[in-house]
């Protein structure tokens, strides 16, 4: 899958999604500072499903308009240790093999809950 995962995702956590085989582009490593408009455009442009811990984002997309990704992920907890989003995130794409594209979905530790991205 292709991820965009923004400055707040712990970098150990984009390490273990690429080991486990995703293409994740970190906002970190290549656009720090960028603004959350250049990272919605980008993820829309690129295909891409935002990884973020970042609320703002729903509003951004349903009420602002602006460029919708492929997917978005706000993750609506704090990690225990860097590793621990990608773990449910692995967890969550193997063995619920839940539809992350077309979705704006709110993860936390024991659910999830999910909308349609208006394309």
């Amino acid at each position: 899958m292709k991820f965009l995962a923004n400055e707040n995702i712990p970098k150990m956590t984009v390490k273990m999604l690429r080991d486990a085989g995703h293409d994740v582009l970190s906002v970190a490593e290549d656009m720090a500072g960028a603004e959350d408009r250049a990272i919605l455009s980008l993820a829309a442009k690129e295909k891409r499903t935002i990884l973020t811990f970042d609320a703002d984002y729903g509003e951004l997309i349903y009420q602002k308009r602006m460029a919708v990704p492929a997917g978005l992920v706000f993750l609506r907890f704090m990690p225990k240790n860097p590793g621990e989003p990608a773990k449910i995130l692995l967890m969550l794409l193997e063995k619920a093999r839940t539809e992350l594209e077309g979705h704006f979905t709110v993860l936390e530790r024991d659910r999830i809950r999910q909308r349609p991205l208006a394309q």
